[in-house]
């Protein structure tokens, strides 16, 4: 908030805090958010507007029903309705907007910081062998309601769709930093929903 030039707002932080610590929740947990500002930090500087990023990051999982289709734009409406209503000018609420829309990962952004944005939410994809498995179980755990054969077929198709792009990353740093080791652990994720 101070970024933006306005004060603390305890109750939408309790408000964000409450919501990313539904029961249901076991990989889109404030852990998550967490990771991801740590990530940020070490790119921030990369940024056009940094505040906008990092609210972004802050409310890009807010909402998150695993039966739902719609997270990420009923997100994004919270985030710019909410700087909307702190007296944050329209274009920003706007690009806020659209930077969380674009953790859909249908397509690769144009915008610079909407593709280090999403760079830093997938940045999970290029850790370590034991953070990736651990992140494959609990996304399991969220999905534990799809049927095995169900969840083998669709969670393959997201993680192939990856696989299938140029680059995973948009932006050099991530790609020099994860780019490799992504690749490795969407492969060994594939084949372990084939077996």
């Amino acid at each position: 908030m101070r970024s933006f030039g306005l004060s603390d707002n305890l109750q939408m932080l309790e408000r964000i805090n409450s919501a990313y610590s539904e029961p249901h929740r076991c990989y889109h947990t404030a852990a998550h958010i967490e990771a991801c500002l740590r990530e940020f930090d070490s790119v921030r500087t990369l940024a056009q507007s940094e505040a906008e990023v990092e609210v972004a990051l802050w409310f890009h999982d807010v909402i998150y029903v695993p039966r739902a289709s719609d997270n990420e734009r009923r997100s994004a409406d919270m985030a710019s309705q909410f700087l909307a209503s702190a007296g944050v000018p329209p274009a920003v609420c706007a690009r806020v907007h659209s930077h969380v829309m674009a953790t859909v990962h249908n397509a690769e952004p144009i915008d610079p910081d909407a593709r280090l944005l999403v760079d830093v939410d997938l940045s999970i994809l290029g850790q370590g062998t034991e953070p990736y498995d651990r992140f494959e179980r609990a996304v399991r755990e969220e999905y534990k309601w799809v049927p095995w054969f169900l969840y083998r077929r669709k969670r393959g198709d997201i993680l192939r769709s990856f696989l299938e792009r140029e680059f995973i990353y948009c932006t050099e740093p991530f790609r020099r930093r994860y780019e490799l080791a992504a690749r490795v652990n969407l492969e060994r994720a594939i084949s372990a929903l084939t077996k």
